[in-house]
């Protein structure tokens, strides 16, 4: 199966990055701060514990993100999102990853989840997206659909400090 949209692998250099005829989706999230919530929020992004805690299901080809593993995300149990995995990153203060949609996803585009660690040590979630509506029920959602992936994005970042929380005090 390929990709349903171009340019893929475009939010790996660019997390702003919103090609003519998509909508963006920019949000980031205070996680924390030091090394320890870093470690575990790279780890719960990495391997899925996010968006599994989310409620989201998430069927993929391998355990951990990593580039060509197919992941196909269930919402509600009724919409199934196909995607693969474009790119991975695990740097000492950057983790993360971008799917890009396939055949069958309601929406065609690219989404990333990147956790970083700035200088002063605060620990940061960044969803990045930009998508456009590819099913009849995404079109037919317009504005609603796109105020849904903005929920779906500000959600991460509650979930993932959350998850995170205690790593901070450890």
């Amino acid at each position: 199966m390929s990709f349903t949209y171009e340019p893929v692998g475009a939010t790996r250099e660019n997390l702003t990055v919103c090609p003519p005829g998509f909508h963006p989706l920019h949000v980031r999230t205070r996680i924390g701060e030091g090394e320890e919530v870093f470690q575990r929020a790279a780890a719960a992004v990495l391997d899925w514990e996010m968006h599994r805690a989310m409620g989201v299901g998430i069927d993929a080809t391998a355990d951990r993100a990593a580039p060509d593993v197919d992941v196909t995300v269930t919402l509600a149990g009724l919409i199934k999102a196909p995607c693969r995995i474009i790119w991975t990153v695990e740097e000492p203060r950057r983790a993360g990853w971008a799917y890009g949609t396939l055949a069958g996803h309601p929406e065609c585009g690219e989404e990333a989840f990147v956790v970083d660690r700035t200088g002063d040590g605060t620990v940061w979630l960044t969803v990045a997206a930009f998508s456009k509506a590819q099913s009849w029920y995404a079109r037919a959602g317009g504005a609603a659909t796109r105020g849904l992936q903005h929920a779906y994005a500000r959600r991460c970042g509650v979930v993932l400090r959350r998850l995170c929380a205690d790593a901070a005090t450890d």
